[in-house]
């Protein structure tokens, strides 16, 4: 039989991501490639001690449950959101599958196919892909160090009138940038003159290397209702992906219609994962756990820069990063990190080219490495193959 698929999904892109960790399925290989936490980190007993208690009363944790998600869990995120001056309710905010159903939920209630997004450049390619499912044109604003270059997004803004702006500017995925105060505020002044709601996806922003507080977009636009930003974050990168809770904050009203939304995909998310995460916050001190991987990951990543700098040319150039999960490389000019990427596979290594993280016309000598699931002797090892391939790629173009 000839199966004939929508044209949506036949013209949507594989995940990079996705197909290079099939490639280093079952082989020898040190994987810089994925965005995955480090397992010796994930707090095994205190997950399996509150596993155990939300069985105590009974086989009810076994039901369905609510559409907007287990409300102690709402409760208890309300309190965590207060803390960073996010003050919402229960009925402001809905749990979903990780934060990546949050975002394609919100697309799907706030746009019509060829509606324009407007996003930074790079930006994280699984947003991409979402965009793309639901027909979208997707335009990139500039970007440095200090985050989207609002000059550019307002000339984007004038040329394409964008319904919706998604942003990650806390420790962005790939770059790992941080937007100053002066961009956010300067951004979500802009949004709000051009009535242009903006989706906020923070999945990083508690894996900060010091001190410095980086109010979100939300925060600055005061309360829920009438805000012009919805909030979305997840606990997939601060308790364990596995358990696959995330959730999204802003005006009642734009909760209910993605509860609507949300009946029609899966009714509800796990409530089995949310009562899990209740019991867990119950007894675990979360804040001090996020300071134990914030803390390992610093190490982690000065680590890597430090095999960097002694294995690869001044040629090869990054930012720091000052939290996150992942290091920006820029490669000498003219390498193309897609075919860098072939041959670092043969020698054992594996990222994600940055290409991958463009909207239209990309940089080709880019690559993004996560520092977080590897240390010690692998990272040097890596690192080492990195080096290699890249010596012998230069060599042989």
């Amino acid at each position: 039989m000839e199966y004939r698929f929508s044209s949506k999904v036949s013209q949507l892109k594989s995940s990079a991501v996705r197909d290079i960790l099939k490639l280093t399925q079952g082989k020898d290989m040190i994987s810089f490639a994925g965005g995955l936490p480090a397992e010796e980190l994930f707090p095994v007993e205190a997950v399996r001690d509150a596993a155990s208690r939300i069985f105590e009363g009974g086989s009810g944790a076994l039901q369905y449950g609510l559409t907007e998600g287990y409300l102690p869990l709402r409760e208890q995120i309300c309190k965590r959101m207060a803390v960073k001056g996010m003050h919402v309710t229960p009925d402001e905010m809905i749990l979903t599958t990780g934060s990546q159903q949050a975002i394609d939920l919100l697309v799907q209630v706030l746009t019509e196919p060829g509606d324009t997004i407007l996003v930074e450049r790079p930006t994280y390619l699984a947003s991409l892909q979402v965009f793309a499912m639901h027909g979208l044109k997707v335009v990139a604003a500039e970007s440095d160090e200090n985050g989207i270059i609002p000059e550019s997004a307002e000339e984007l803004i004038r040329a394409h009138k964008p319904k919706l702006m998604y942003a990650v500017p806390t420790f962005g995925n790939p770059t790992g940038r941080v937007w100053s105060l002066e961009r956010r505020k300067r951004m979500l002044e802009l949004c709000r003159n051009n009535d242009m709601l903006v989706i906020e996806d923070d999945p990083y922003g508690d894996i900060k290397f010091d001190d410095e507080q980086f109010p979100s977009l939300f925060s600055l636009d005061g309360k829920a209702e009438n805000n012009h930003v919805v909030y979305t974050s997840t606990f997939s990168k601060t308790v364990a992906p596995a358990l696959r809770t995330g959730w999204a904050i802003g005006d009642s009203r734009v909760i209910r219609m993605v509860a609507k939304a949300k009946q029609a995909a899966d009714l509800h998310s796990s409530t089995m994962d949310q009562q899990v995460l209740s019991q867990l916050l119950n007894r675990f001190d979360l804040d001090g756990h996020i300071a134990l991987i914030s803390n390992a990951y610093k190490e982690r990543m000065l680590e890597m820069e430090s095999y960097l700098r002694q294995s690869l040319s001044p040629e090869v150039s990054w930012v720091t990063p000052r939290g996150g999960m992942f290091l920006w490389v820029e490669l000498p000019e003219g390498l193309d990190a897609e075919a860098l990427l072939r041959c670092a596979v043969q020698k054992g290594v594996a990222f994600v080219p940055g290409s991958s993280f463009y909207a239209g016309s990309p940089m080709r000598n880019t690559a993004r490495l996560n520092f977080t699931h590897n240390k010690g002797a692998r990272t040097e090892m890596g690192v080492a193959r990195l080096a290699e391939a890249i010596g012998e790629f230069t060599v042989r173009s």
